[in-house]
């Protein structure tokens, strides 16, 4: 039984690195300035994101699947069930934000998925959504998750007129491509590191 379970350990961690390893080979190390070198500026949401609504689905509604439904949480990536509904809200490659329950909460789908409505999906207006740029801006949303509480609402309008800090370029627009190199740098660093740590399990 010993052996078993040190020949499914073992089996995991090959697994693993072969996964990081592929990782790593997809992902090129960015040369770029450090984060604190940048210039910043103030942008409202709805001058960087399209904004869309969710759609209610009620517990008594819901059919058991593999999709997952998005609900106003901050656990699991916001995944609150698995179901086989699928309705106008189904979306992919794209941030979804709380604005009720765990407001201010955002998290990146690259999957499909189903969202209630209590998330808004967030959708890029003058760049293409990128897995990186979305994982970037994510956690430039949820700086701003402090502010509201029961007494002030993160609803729709002051979601759109909610200024956000991010890093510009020569021509003071959103630095997408700084954004884009910047989070593949820290995956290569996590990866890297795992990689380190369960190469010397074996």
């Amino acid at each position: 039984m010993e052996k078993y379970i040190e020949y499914l350990i073992s089996k995991k961690c090959r697994e693993y690195i072969n996964y990081a390893e592929n990782i790593i080979n997809y992902i090129n190390k960015n040369d770029i300035e450090p984060l604190q070198s940048k210039r910043w500026r103030e942008f409202f949401i709805e001058d960087i994101f399209k904004i869309f609504s969710g759609k209610r689905l009620t517990k008594g509604n819901m059919q058991n699947g593999n999709i997952p439904f998005l609900g106003a949480s901050e656990a699991n990536n916001g995944i609150t069930q698995f179901v086989s509904n699928k309705n106008e809200s189904y979306d992919k490659n794209v941030l979804g934000v709380n604005y009720n329950g765990s407001v201010g909460e955002a998290f990146y789908h690259s999957y499909g998925c189903i969202f209630s409505d209590d998330v808004k999906r967030f959708h890029l207006i003058n760049y293409p959504d990128n897995k990186f740029v979305l994982l970037f801006l994510s956690l430039m949303l949820k700086k701003q998750k402090e502010k509201y509480s029961y007494g002030y609402k993160f609803n729709e309008t002051r979601m759109l007129r909610q200024y956000i800090l991010l890093p510009v370029n020569d021509k003071n627009e959103p630095d997408y491509e700084y954004m884009e190199k910047y989070i593949q740098n820290k995956m290569l660093q996590k990866y890297n590191a795992y990689l380190s740590y369960f190469k010397n399990l074996k």
